[in-house]
C-alpha cells in the first residue's frame, strides 16, 4: 500500500514541496521588484508615461491582461479605459461581435454513392474572452476548421434525398453539435445555415428525366380516369334519355342553340324519328 501511494499522481516528495515554495517566493518576490520599478518609471516620466499606460476598448471590445504571463486578476477588462504597468503587463484585445464565415464547397459522397458539392454560412462569437485566448491558440480558425470537418461528417452518412428534404433539420443539428465542441474554447455558434447543394451535371440530367417520366405517367393515369369516369356519365345519360322520348328532343333543340349561337352558315335540324316512321307507314 506504501508503495502504490508513492507512485500516485497524488504523491509528492518532501524536497518537491518544499522547491515548490520556494519556487512561488522567488517570482512573487520578482514580481514586487518589477511593480516598484515600474511604478518609479512612471512616476519619473509623468505625465508622458500616461499615454502608455492607459488604454482604451471599444463596446465591442474586451482586453485580457497577462501579468508577468501570468492572467490578471479580475477578468476581461472593458468597455473603456484600463490601466496597465509597462514591463509588466500584456494584454490582447478580443472583439465579441458576431462572425460570419462561408464555409468553402465541400465536395461530400453520400450515403448512396452520390458526389455532392455543399456550402454553408456558420455564424458565430466570442462568449467567454479569456477562454478564446487561453484554451486554444487561434479561436475563429481553429472554429472554421472544425465546421468543415463537422459539415463533411454529418453529410457523409446522410443520403442524396435526406441531403435535399432535410436541410433545415441538418444545419440544426449542426449548430448543437459545433456549439458544444467550442463551448470549451468560449465561442458561442449562434447559426448554421446550408447555402447550396449542387449535383453533377449526368445527375441532373437523369433526375430530370426521372422526373420527367414520372409526370407523363400520372398524365396518362389521370386522362385514362377522366375518360372512364366521362363513359360512365354517357352511359347514364344514355339511360335517361331512353326512358323519355322528350328528352331526346330537348337535347336536340340545345344542340341546335349552341350551333346557332357559333354562327355558321349551315344549321343541321334533326327531323324526329318517330315522325319519319309515320310518313314510312303511309307509304
Amino acid at each position: 500500500m506504501a508503495e502504490q501511494d508513492k507512485q500516485g499522481p497524488s504523491y509528492q516528495e518532501p524536497g518537491s514541496f518544499e522547491a515548490h515554495e520556494e519556487e512561488e517566493h522567488s517570482s512573487t518576490c520578482c514580481e514586487i521588484c518589477l511593480m516598484l520599478i515600474s511604478i518609479l518609471l512612471i512616476i519619473l516620466t509623468l505625465p508622458f508615461s500616461l499615454c502608455i499606460c492607459i488604454k482604451v476598448v471599444q463596446e465591442y471590445e474586451r482586453a485580457v491582461i497577462f501579468r508577468v504571463g501570468r492572467l490578471a486578476s479580475g477578468g476581461a477588462k472593458g468597455p473603456g479605459l484600463f490601466f496597465i504597468f509597462p514591463c509588466m503587463d500584456n494584454y490582447i484585445k478580443v472583439d465579441l461581435r458576431t462572425v460570419t464565415f462561408d464555409v468553402p464547397p465541400q465536395e461530400i459522397l453520400t450515403k448512396d454513392s452520390v458526389t455532392v458539392s455543399v456550402d454553408a454560412v456558420i455564424y458565430f462569437r466570442i462568449q467567454n474572452p479569456i477562454l478564446s485566448v487561453t484554451a486554444v491558440t487561434n479561436a475563429h480558425m481553429s472554429t472554421q476548421l472544425l465546421a468543415q470537418t463537422t459539415l463533411r461528417n454529418f453529410l457523409g452518412i446522410r443520403s442524396l434525398g435526406e441531403i435535399l428534404s432535410e436541410r433545415e433539420a441538418i444545419a440544426n443539428e449542426l449548430e448543437s453539435t459545433l456549439d458544444t465542441a467550442t463551448d470549451p474554447w468560449g465561442i458561442k455558434v449562434e447559426r448554421v445555415e446550408i447555402k447550396d447543394v449542387r449535383l453533377p451535371v449526368s445527375l441532373q440530367r437523369a433526375m430530370a428525366a426521372e422526373a420527367e417520366a414520372t409526370r407523363e405517367a400520372k398524365a396518362k393515369v389521370i386522362a385514362a380516369e377522366g375518360e372512364q369516369r366521362a363513359s360512365k356519365s354517357l352511359k347514364e345519360a344514355a339511360d335517361v334519355i331512353s326512358q323519355s322520348g322528350t328528352a331526346l328532343q330537348l337535347r336536340y333543340l340545345q344542340t341546335l342553340n349552341s350551333i346557332a349561337a357559333e354562327r355558321n352558315s349551315t344549321i343541321i335540324f334533326p327531323l324526329p324519328i318517330d315522325m319519319m316512321q309515320a310518313f314510312a307507314k303511309k307509304a
